[in-house]
């Protein structure tokens, strides 16, 4: 006789049992289909979540203090403590004094201090005054460096230098 459409169904709710129908008697439509949400698996459609842009550091500023961030920075000015990123760039006016702690190095200014990363790279233009700890590295024609280089498979692990540190002298009363 009079039929429903599907539209006016989803937004009512779910009619009460009725006595005069047989307890056996199912519904034309599952009540819980209209109203189920997306599955998971429809969720992956949706893009993931755009990574920010880098943080800039300009030119004209002085940071005294650490500074620690999963994301990139873009260093311009003068730093005067400890850096940990993911990707870390000096830029060619650029100062650091600390240690830097990154799994991507680009030095295109001056360093002074440990530098600690799985890939690092001097640029032509790059000045470091420290040591390199990394797993790969790239210096090109006319960087400065003063210090050691050493390469660890994990060196941004700070327990691994220690362990690659000789024990200090025990006096031997024997």
């Amino acid at each position: 006789m009079f039929s429903k459409s599907k539209i006016s169904e989803t937004n009512k709710p779910a009619p009460a049992a009725d006595a005069n129908k047989p307890s056996g008697a199912a519904p034309a439509t599952p009540p819980s289909k209209p109203a189920t949400p997306p599955t998971p698996a429809s969720a992956p459609s949706t893009p993931p979540k755009a990574k920010p842009p880098a943080s800039a550091l300009s030119s004209d500023l002085t940071i005294t203090g650490n500074l620690q961030t999963t994301g990139d920075i873009q260093i311009e000015g003068k730093i005067k403590g400890d850096i940990r990123a993911h990707l870390l760039t000096v830029g060619e006016g650029a100062t650091v004094e600390g240690e830097i702690m990154a799994d991507d190095v680009v030095v295109n200014g001056r360093v002074i201090g440990r530098v600690r990363g799985l890939k690092v790279r001097l640029t032509s233009s790059a000045r470091v005054e420290g040591d390199i700890i990394h797993k790969t590295i790239a210096i090109e024609s006319g960087a400065h460096f003063e210090g050691s280089v050493q390469r660890q498979e994990d060196p941004l692990n700070a327990g691994s230098a220690a362990a690659a540190k000789p024990a200090p002298a025990t006096p031997n009363n024997g």
